[in-house]
């Protein structure tokens, strides 16, 4: 199921959103000093091309320099991209069918509103919270 998921996502909505993410990256690449917000948007792309699957955890490593880079980001392009993933959910979730994709954006917004200090893992990993002992 996840995979008739991740494609579906893919066709309608992923390819777009990463390709986004990847253009941004790729800018805060260019300005050199941007580097980790580069990195950031890069794994939010690849996470935005197949979602189904993975979660969101918090790296234990994060320190300061995750918070204040976060609070950085939120200011340049973090409410905006959480702000138009929770239109996007919006919007997915009038039809049916488009629910669970409508579920994929709402599950993007954390990670692109505070990047940094956090890591995209399998659903299956132990280090996913509510799973395994």
């Amino acid at each position: 199921m996840r995979t008739l998921l991740n494609i579906i996502w893919l066709v309608l909505c992923g390819f777009w959103m990463a390709l986004g993410y990847f253009v941004a990256g790729l800018i805060c690449f260019i300005l050199i000093i941007t580097i980790p917000f580069g990195v950031a948007a890069w794994r939010i792309g690849v996470f935005a091309l197949w979602p189904f699957g993975k979660k969101i955890t918090q790296k234990e490593s994060a320190g300061v320099g995750s918070a204040i880079g976060n609070v950085i980001w939120i200011i340049v392009a973090g409410i905006w991209l959480a702000i138009g993933h929770l239109m996007t959910g919006i919007a997915l979730c009038i039809t049916i069918i488009g629910i669970p994709l409508g579920i994929a954006n709402f599950k993007l917004i954390p990670v692109s509103l505070t990047p940094l200090g956090r890591e995209i893992v399998s659903a299956d990993d132990p280090r996913v919270p509510g799973q395994g002992f």
